[in-house]
């Protein structure tokens, strides 16, 4: 099992060549406020002064380091190819191959790349900086020194340096796969340990978090960490660690880490020596070895099968890409080919990508014509903006000066025309409508059925401006066409039409049923022509007669109809036909109430045929004249206008950062392969 993290370093190399953070291999985070003693921690597992000093926040970026463990054999072969004159050296990944084997140089060189990214004055980054040590006297860890939580920005930090460090350190603590090495220095109250605090927010049951309690030695003088090493006061289930580290006295009089450790051991054994082979330096080191050693193994099964599907997923994405194109002629043809033919299956139903958030292609232009067309003419109100006095006004026209003894059919035809008229406006949004989806499937092809066109921007570009214009010259014939199907039924009122020959019938028999009513309920002592005189009154006296409205205006005189009515031709008015107004609103006469009910009912029966007739005649129209041209135009269209000679080269070149997704594609799948690789061969090893 000693082998398995080296399996990890070797997975993190992999995916340092490629520069990808997608993968979250097995790390301890070190995590704690600042001067709470982490620095020290990490030296002291490395055995080397190695780390920035400083007061304030020093640890700016992460860093994310690797202790390799090489025996002698090892390290003799690796000092003969690497050129290496030491036992212990260090290599970073932003310098590639160069060896460092003087740690003040390592020291430096993580300042110097700490302020080409962050700054001079205090600033952090999220970017990580990766140091590799090599050493026979470490354990094999992967360690990510984090920047110490903060209150108070100083510098040039911005005012919530608090939460963009708080962001950081959650960003590394929040994978499932990484352990937590919480410091917090023993002076301090644990209860108040921001270190504990914000690993129990990602690890609330404290499964994969450990303590470790800092500066044993320097707290007052009576007080002992007793209870806190022992977990009474914050029990924590991977345990507490106490850890004597170096002073900045013992630093800058250049005490080594080695007599640090040496120091640390006899102060456990004086002051804590029921506790002393479970707390120091070496202890923590094995500690994070054996816990890590288990972690990898406990997270490998789901690593590997994370590894397997980016693989699957970046080969696919690879394919999409294409291979670079060598025969421009072949590759045009069958782009344009693929293009024509997944734009048919789109409105067939036929194709390959099926969308499933919202109708798309033929779908969404059946809906158009059943649900959308359909709905838009049932709410047109077969009498909508037509009124009883319209109706009335229409049926005087037609008569002329004649007073009619029947309902004029032209009032009828008028009238009827104008409402016809009505269906035009919708039929030609359904046009719109169509058109449009028909211009959104472009879009959905570009996007998802013929991913190769973003290879090729101005393929794809030329591929639009071709069907877009073939959409373009269709639209005013399917317009006209369906101008012309109103135009046809507004041409020529049938009224012969079967079904409305059905509703005249009925409408004279009931007309006749009504006048004969009447007749029943004149007494029998009336003569005939006293009736016949009695109808014309009616036509004479009505008020809907010129003599009528005259009658009806002198009655409105405001006289008192009790007082007696003199008949002096003196007291007699002559009136001026010419300047009496017709009223605009007035109750109906019978006559006029029962023609105007003729004409409604004549309107609205006739109306709902020819709104049948269009309803079904408007969808095929648009069926034939743009959606079914289109399909069997578009292959020939797009051949005829792109395939040519002169426009291969310039059609079929890739946009300018495909060649670089291409590589860095491969790159990562290669990269994924030699992943899925190594951890095969722990299974044939029997490490796992």
């Amino acid at each position: 099992m000693e082998a398995l993290i080296p399996v990890i370093n070797k997975l993190q190399d992999v995916f340092n060549t490629v520069g990808a953070d997608i993968i979250q291999l097995p790390q301890i985070a070190v995590v704690g406020t600042q001067s709470s003693g982490k620095s020290s921690v990490l030296e002291s597992l490395v055995g080397k002064d190695l780390l920035p000093r400083g007061t304030g926040i020093v640890t700016r970026r992460p860093l994310i380091l690797q202790l390799v463990h090489i025996d002698p054999e090892d390290r003799r072969k690796t000092s003969d190819e690497n050129g290496v004159d030491g036992e212990e050296w260090g290599k970073f990944l932003h310098t590639k191959n160069k060896i460092y084997t003087v740690f003040d140089e390592i020291r430096q060189e993580i300042e110097n790349e700490t302020e080409r990214i962050s700054g001079n004055n205090k600033g952090i980054s999220d970017e990580p900086i990766h140091l590799k040590i090599f050493s026979p006297r470490i354990v094999n860890l992967t360690l990510v020194d984090l920047p110490g939580i903060t209150k108070v920005p100083v510098g040039d930090q911005p005012k919530d340096i608090e939460l963009q460090i708080r962001e950081l350190i959650l960003k590394y603590i929040s994978n499932p796969n990484c352990i937590i090495l919480a410091v917090t220095a023993a002076n301090t109250d644990m209860a108040t340990s921001e270190a504990l605090k914000v690993a129990r927010e990602v690890d609330p049951d404290g499964r994969r978090t450990l303590a470790v309690v800092t500066k044993l030695d320097l707290m007052d003088a009576g007080t002992d960490a007793m209870d806190v090493l022992m977990g009474r006061v914050i029990p924590v289930k991977l345990g507490l660690i106490g850890v004597v580290n170096r002073s900045q006295l013992d630093i800058n009089n250049k005490k080594s880490v080695t007599d640090s450790i040496r120091d640390e051991h006899a102060f456990l054994q004086k002051k804590y020596p029921s506790l002393a082979n479970r707390n120091g330096t070496k202890y923590l080191a094995r500690t994070l070895n054996r816990l890590l050693m288990h972690h990898i193994r406990d997270c490998l099964p789901e690593l590997k099968t994370r590894i397997n599907d980016l693989a699957a997923q970046y080969q696919s994405l690879l394919s999409s890409y294409g291979e670079p194109v060598e025969d421009t002629s072949a590759t045009l043809l069958q782009l344009i080919t693929k293009f024509a033919t997944e734009y048919c299956n789109t409105i067939e139903g036929t194709a390959k990508y099926i969308e499933t958030t919202e109708l798309c292609g033929g779908a969404r232009i059946c809906y158009i014509f059943h649900e959308t067309f359909g709905r838009t003419l049932e709410s047109v109100n077969p009498l909508g903006g037509l009124t009883t006095i319209d109706v009335l006004t229409a049926i005087r026209n037609a008569t002329g000066p004649r007073p009619a003894l029947f309902v004029p059919e032209v009032s009828f035809e008028l009238l009827v025309k104008r409402q016809v008229k009505r269906l035009e406006e919708p039929s030609l949004r359904c046009v719109e409508l169509v058109h449009e989806e028909m211009q959104r499937i472009i879009q959905h092809c570009s996007n998802y059925s013929t991913q190769e066109l973003l290879r090729f921007p101005k393929l794809h570009d030329a591929i639009v401006e071709v069907v877009t214009s073939l959409l373009r010259k269709r639209l005013p014939v399917t317009n006209e066409m369906v101008h012309n199907l109103v135009a046809i039924e507004l041409a020529y009122i049938n009224t012969k039409h079967p079904d409305f020959a059905d509703a005249c019938g009925l409408m004279n028999n009931n007309i006749e049923e009504q006048r004969r009513n009447r007749m029943r309920e004149l007494p029998s002592a009336v003569p005939r022509d006293k009736m016949a005189g009695g109808a014309q009154g009616e036509q004479e006296g009505g008020t809907g007669t010129w003599r009528g409205m005259l009658k009806k205006g002198d009655e409105g005189q405001g006289e008192d109809k009790n007082k007696p009515q003199s008949s002096s031709p003196q007291k007699r008015h002559a009136v001026n036909l010419l300047d009496v107004p017709v009223p605009v609103t007035r109750k109906l006469s019978a006559r006029e109430q029962r023609d105007c009910e003729v004409i409604e009912k004549l309107i609205k029966s006739y109306f709902l045929i020819v709104r049948k007739n269009i309803q079904d005649s408007v969808p095929k129209a648009v069926m034939h004249f743009l959606v079914n041209h289109v399909k069997d135009s578009l292959q020939s269209e797009l051949v005829g206008q792109l395939y040519k000679p002169a426009l291969l080269d310039d059609l079929l070149t890739e946009s300018e950062d495909m060649a670089q997704r291409r590589n860095e594609a491969a790159d990562m799948l290669k990269a994924l392969q030699k992943a899925s690789h190594v951890i095969a061969e722990i299974r044939e090893t029997h490490l796992w």
